[in-house]
């Protein structure tokens, strides 16, 4: 009785996943930069929140600077302590604001676009980590998509780096989780229901950031970019979100522990701190990953077990198709199925510990 459950069950889950009409696993949400897309920028002003990205804010300006006329381009140095300010300023048309110390009650990215919005005059703001690099063409097409599709708020999906097997095993699945638990086709509906959105990459009208109480109504939010888009939709705005190849991030992991310090700054925060939600969560992980792959073997339900297992990678193949990535790697999902499972435990066992976040040399405490 209890080898055909735990083969029913996750054989039922990942065909499920399959069929459901929003189909969570597809890449056809995406946008990519059309490099004869000619427009002026000049409504749009750029925000960049730096802290200690010297090694890499000045690829993102020199990005910038290729993307059109008329861009305004602001960097706030959040408190840095290496050369991100010089480096900024040695940018033409570059604006840099040297960021106040941060008061009790706000995370550090949020503080400092609350810092750099006071100086935006244009209708349209982007918000743009200081690691992302926009190729030829991607603002234009960005802003004529958001005009196509009249949203007030638009996001991207950065293209994360590849340079390791860490990189590679951890990072597409890191955005096919992400996919998992915001759809997008539902949060480009107009249901309240899902909103999502991508931090390195938004363009956002200006207005709307002013009805909405711009970052000081999500001061404290670790994951800010989804909370900006469910604000969006409480005030009758449209969202939308999708991948891009041509919207990079910059930012080198290469190594477990790298991918593991930013996971888990927000991981058991996903779950909202709840031990009820952290145990669920493990239950279905290990049912939907361990499960099928215990049971192979077994007489009577090892054809259920090869269902689940062909379904659950048949629904990451089009992750690894769409970064151009050898499709052998979905063999190795379950591995980091265990790997992220780890890493959101460890978040919790951080979170017990008194920390809610830690990042950027700054440890966000569980009443803070």
């Amino acid at each position: 009785m209890w080898p055909f459950v735990l083969t029913i069950v996750p054989a039922l889950m990942w065909l499920g996943l399959l069929l459901v009409p929003w189909r969570p696993w597809s890449t056809r949400e995406h946008l990519e930069a059309d490099p004869s897309a000619s427009v002026r920028l000049d409504d749009i002003t750029v925000l960049i929140p730096a802290r200690n990205e010297a090694d890499v804010i000045g690829t993102t300006l020199r990005a910038l600077q290729a993307q059109g006329d008329g861009l305004q381009v602001i960097v706030i140095d959040d408190q840095s302590n290496d050369s991100t300010a010089s480096v900024a300023r040695s940018y033409p048309n570059v604006r840099v604001i040297s960021g106040a110390p941060l008061p009790e009650g706000w995370a550090g990215k949020l503080w400092a676009l609350e810092q750099g919005r006071q100086h935006v005059r244009t209708p349209l703001t982007l918000l743009l980590d200081a690691d992302i690099e926009l190729r030829p063409g991607m603002l234009a097409t960005l802003l004529l998509h958001k005009q196509r599709e009249q949203r007030q708020f638009v996001s991207i999906m950065a293209d994360l780096r590849r340079t390791s097997f860490w990189d590679r095993l951890l990072l597409p699945a890191f955005v096919y989780y992400f996919k998992l638990l915001y759809p997008f086709a539902l949060s480009n509906a107009r249901s309240k229901l899902v909103a999502a959105g991508a931090g390195g990459c938004i363009l956002v009208d200006t207005g709307m950031l002013e009805r909405i109480g711009a970052f000081a109504s999500l001061r404290d939010a670790l994951i800010d970019d989804c909370a900006l888009a469910r604000q969006v939709k409480r005030a009758g705005g449209r969202t939308w979100i999708g991948l891009s190849r041509d919207v990079v991030s910059r930012r080198p992991y290469g190594n477990f522990d790298s991918i593991h310090r930013m996971v888990a700054r927000s991981a058991f925060t996903q779950l909202g701190y709840s031990t009820a939600v952290l145990l669920v969560v493990t239950a279905l992980f290990l049912l939907a990953y361990g499960a099928p792959l215990m049971l192979l073997g077994t007489p009577h339900v090892w054809p259920l077990a090869w269902l689940a297992l062909i379904a659950m990678l048949l629904g990451y193949l089009p992750m690894l198709r769409y970064y151009r990535m050898p499709l052998w790697w979905a063999l190795l999902l379950p591995l980091g199925a265990a790997l992220y499972l780890g890493m959101t435990w460890s978040s919790a066992l951080r979170y017990w510990r008194g920390v809610r976040s830690q990042w950027k040399g700054r440890v966000y405490g569980v009443g803070g």
